[in-house]
């Protein structure tokens, strides 16, 4: 199948592709906001609804539902078009989202926030496929520049909103919010966006794909619940590994042999594709230091608030859009590869100096920490996307977009297991030094927060404390030196020149198999 999407009102006016793009935005916007916004409120939340045990489940199952279903949904926008995908997706969310809010216990939040996770896979695959097939590749870079600063206004508004509505005794908004802006994304989407391709019966493989959902939920279960729920070594813990595992050769072996497979072998066998792919794991392993590091440090190390905190985190998405807009400029320049070479150095460094700040780190230094690994990811994940995006026609295009961001929320999904490892097995090492320091009892790990701020804890104790969470973050941060290293690696045995497809103009490639020389390196 080929195709083409374009930009335009139905009686043929200039193509207002402003209004699509921001249609994406706001489409974008509900699923980076929805990952932000219900923190704040737990309390709220608990409060209402009971079962604080389970809440955790709330944030999981969100994510999980949104990582197993992005290769769908990639395959399926290749399949059957991006707008009706784009569209259902969005619907889903919207549904999961006033199923949310009208949610009567824990049980039932949990299960519609699956709901929403799995609308959130259908924006998150298809949004950034859409910007692929309607800007050329000189435009492409300013465009992920414009989507992801999507990311920077949801760490800085979605708490705010969250802490307001909380405040207010009115947390069920938190979701409903998002209805007005689902809706006139929808709208726009509906009006302006339009496809031309050939249409015929889709042959979906569903055995692979049932197979691929179950193979990756349960690695993705095991590695949040792992070390939480139960042991790693335990009879869940194995259970639930043995079954990713059985799922995934049974996946491969499905996958083989059907007409349209969900998860194409070729997309790990080429040695481009394969590594940018590689690559984009290795960045959501990194990205899981400061995202679920940085607020203890701030509020714990440097006495920051919770505000305080989550604006030095915000930084991170200040550097990343800028990046992305310039990155237009490296990789025309310079080509695909080595603009995401330059990414992936800046992480190393920022990565580096953050593990070498002086004690105690000063919340400048941190911030510009923060900036710099936000332009990093920005340098590495923009070139590498639409270098992939351009070496296929549009009917792959989908599919390998799916997998760049599957493989960004899967190398998360394990950064989150690896990062709370190292914090925790460091935390606990210097936490047993505390008897010989100050005289006092060796705490638990998860008492740490609340004897810092506790008023009886006497200052030595607080003062070890605070060294003990500095420790433990930096050694984390020194850590994720080993993935950062890793994508330098991975960069520079792929090929330095990615053969690009010509294209035509409205920007798609007009050819289906890459072309031996292209004009962007």
């Amino acid at each position: 199948m080929s195709g083409a999407v374009t930009g335009g009102a139905p009686s043929g006016a200039a193509p207002p592709r402003r209004w699509i793009l921001a249609a994406l935005m706001c489409t974008m916007l509900l699923a980076a906001m929805d990952t932000t916004i219900v923190s704040t409120a737990i309390p709220q939340i608990v409060g209402d609804l009971g079962g604080l045990s389970y809440f955790s489940w709330a944030f999981s199952i969100y994510l999980l539902a949104q990582t197993v279903t992005i290769p769908i949904y990639g395959k399926l926008a290749d399949l059957v078009g991006r707008k009706p995908v784009l569209m259902a997706g969005t619907v889903v969310f919207l549904l999961g989202s006033a199923a949310s809010a009208a949610a009567w216990d824990m049980l039932s939040l949990i299960i519609f926030r699956g709901l929403q996770g799995i609308g959130a896979g259908s924006i998150m695959a298809t949004v950034t496929t859409l910007a692929g097939d309607l800007y050329p590749v000189r435009q492409r870079g300013a465009i992920q520049g414009w989507l992801s600063s999507v990311w920077g206004i949801a760490a800085i508004a979605g708490p705010v909103l969250g802490g307001a509505f909380a405040d207010l005794g009115a947390w069920r908004w938190i979701f409903l919010i998002n209805l007005p802006i689902g809706l006139a994304a929808l709208v726009l989407i509906g009006v302006f966006l339009h496809e031309r391709f050939e249409r015929r019966q889709p042959r979906i493989d569903y055995l692979g794909a049932g197979l691929v959902f179950v193979a990756v939920g349960a690695l993705i279960l095991g590695l949040l619940e792992g070390g939480q729920r139960w042991p790693w070594l335990s009879v869940p813990g194995v259970a639930v590994f043995g079954v990713a595992l059985a799922a995934a050769v049974l996946a491969a072996r499905v996958e083989r042999r059907a007409a349209e497979p969900v998860m194409p072998a070729w997309l790990w066998r080429d040695r481009l594709l394969g590594g940018c792919n590689v690559s984009m794991v290795g960045m959501g392993l990194v990205m899981m230091a400061p995202l679920t590091l940085l607020p203890t440090f701030s509020q714990s190390v440097q006495g920051q608030g919770a505000i305080g905190a989550g604006l030095v985190l915000a930084c991170m998405s200040i550097g990343w859009p800028i990046a992305s807009a310039l990155s237009t400029h490296a990789y025309m320049r310079f080509g695909f590869r080595d603009a995401a070479l330059g990414g992936a150095v800046v992480i190393v460094v920022a990565l580096g100096a953050f593990h070498a700040l002086a004690a105690p780190a000063t919340v400048a230094a941190t911030v510009a920490i923060q900036i710099a690994l936000g332009a990093g990811f920005g340098l590495l994940s923009t070139p590498l996307l639409v270098g992939e995006q351009s070496v296929v026609g549009w009917e792959r295009r989908g599919v390998v977009t799916g997998a760049n961001m599957f493989s960004r929320y899967l190398g998360q999904s394990v950064g989150a297991a690896i990062v709370g490892a190292i914090f925790n097995a460091t935390l606990a090492e210097r936490l047993a030094a505390i008897p010989q320091a100050s005289g006092a009892s060796a705490p638990r790990i998860d008492t740490v927060i609340d004897m810092l701020h506790a008023p009886g804890t006497d200052a030595a104790t607080q003062a070890w404390l605070r060294d003990a969470i500095d420790a433990a973050t930096r050694h984390v941060f020194a850590a994720m030196l080993v993935p950062a290293l890793t994508i330098v690696l991975v960069l520079l045995v792929i090929p330095r020149r990615f053969p690009t497809l010509p294209e035509s103009h409205d920007g798609k490639a007009s050819a289906k198999k890459p072309a031996a020389e292209g004009a962007v390196r």
